[in-house]
């Protein structure tokens, strides 16, 4: 019972400092946007490269290089084949799961 008591009052304790610490960072963040208002910069986004991930010689190239149409069954077609691969390693795995067999890489283009 004792133990039970000390457990009890720890925890009030403890939560009576959390809800302190709580009102006092949040009344001086309060305090100082009622003290003087921040102007927001403007957003502004900046648009220098036109991919995430591409570097920059990459990126000139492709905007050189202009639109490339692309009929959409050869799309399809690279998907399925590369869709096609991929089951074809999953199945081979699942017959003799090797650690080898399962960080071997596909022989599909569109694996970078």
């Amino acid at each position: 019972m004792a133990m039970f008591l000390m457990i009890l009052t720890m925890s009030v304790f403890c939560f009576a400092v959390a809800c302190v610490a709580f009102g006092a960072a949040t009344r001086e963040e309060q305090d100082v946007q009622v003290a003087r208002p921040v102007a927001r910069p403007a957003m502004h986004l900046s648009l220098t490269q036109p991919r995430f991930f591409a570097d920059a010689a990459e990126a000139s190239l492709a905007a050189s290089a202009g639109p490339q149409q692309v009929p959409l069954e050869v799309l399809l077609l690279q998907i399925d084949r590369h869709v096609r691969l991929e089951q074809a390693a999953a199945e081979s795995f699942l017959e003799a799961p090797t650690a080898a067999s399962l960080h071997s890489r596909t022989t599909s283009p569109l694996v970078h």
